[in-house]
């Protein structure tokens, strides 16, 4: 059996007890501890005092910091996963998460049983296993698989966790094209069938820190109606 020192920590983050309770009984069946929140001011304490290994967060949230607020305090102070979840269902309002770092987006009404599957792959992806192969190098690109580490003409990159496991994935592939439910499903670990805008955000903010000018990409190629590829 688990002990308490061997759990990984999942904050709920939501202001509805319903929701709270039945993502919290299904996490907990899966293993993990649980700590709740109703609101985003309470979350911001329990991050501070639990250090969770990954929040499940609602959008709209009452009080003054909402879950897009609260998902851009904790990509500017951590690379701590966040689940988003939201009531919305428009692209834009996706696009706005992921674009504040957020690992994963599910809308609501929501299966709890895919819930916790997807809760199992980010935390997974966040701790990844050390590849057989600890170095490549891709033109002007050093990456250090066992330090999480990529260089640019000897210069250090910032990198999010998922941003380093998408060019480490493409770098270990070199010239070789992906499409989007390719790279779902090597990096994210599940079925695109929900939402590609994952990859095509994570694509981009990639593109920033690795291309001399992001609109005219030299490394990280789109091959149009097939995917991308970096260019060896």
């Amino acid at each position: 059996m688990a002990t308490l020192a061997d759990m990984t920590t999942v904050l709920v983050v939501d202001d509805e007890p319903m929701v709270r309770d039945v993502v919290s009984r299904y996490l907990e069946r899966d293993g993990h501890r649980v700590v709740t929140a109703e609101n985003g001011e309470a979350a911001r304490g329990l991050i501070e005092s639990e250090a969770p290994s990954l929040v499940l967060l609602d959008v709209m949230l009452p009080g003054r910091t909402d879950g897009l607020e609260l998902c851009r305090w904790i990509r500017s102070t951590s690379d701590l996963p966040v689940i988003l979840l939201t009531a919305r269902v428009e692209e834009t309002d996706r696009i706005v998460g992921l674009e504040l770092g957020a690992d994963d987006y599910v809308t609501k009404p929501f299966s709890p049983r895919e819930l916790a599957t997807r809760v199992r792959t980010v935390l997974r992806r966040a701790r990844p296993s050390r590849p057989p192969i600890e170095r490549v190098s891709v033109g002007p690109l050093e990456i250090d698989a066992a330090k999480r580490e990529a260089h640019r003409d000897g210069a250090l990159l910032s990198l999010t966790a998922k941003e380093f496991d998408l060019l480490w994935f493409l770098a270990s592939n070199p010239n070789r094209v992906f499409s989007r439910d390719q790279l779902m499903a090597r990096v994210w670990g599940y079925s695109a069938a929900l939402d590609t805008g994952t990859v095509t955000v994570h694509v981009r903010r990639l593109r920033e820190k690795l291309e001399d000018d992001a609109s005219k990409p030299q490394l990280l190629e789109t091959v149009w109606g097939a995917g991308y590829r970096l260019r060896a």
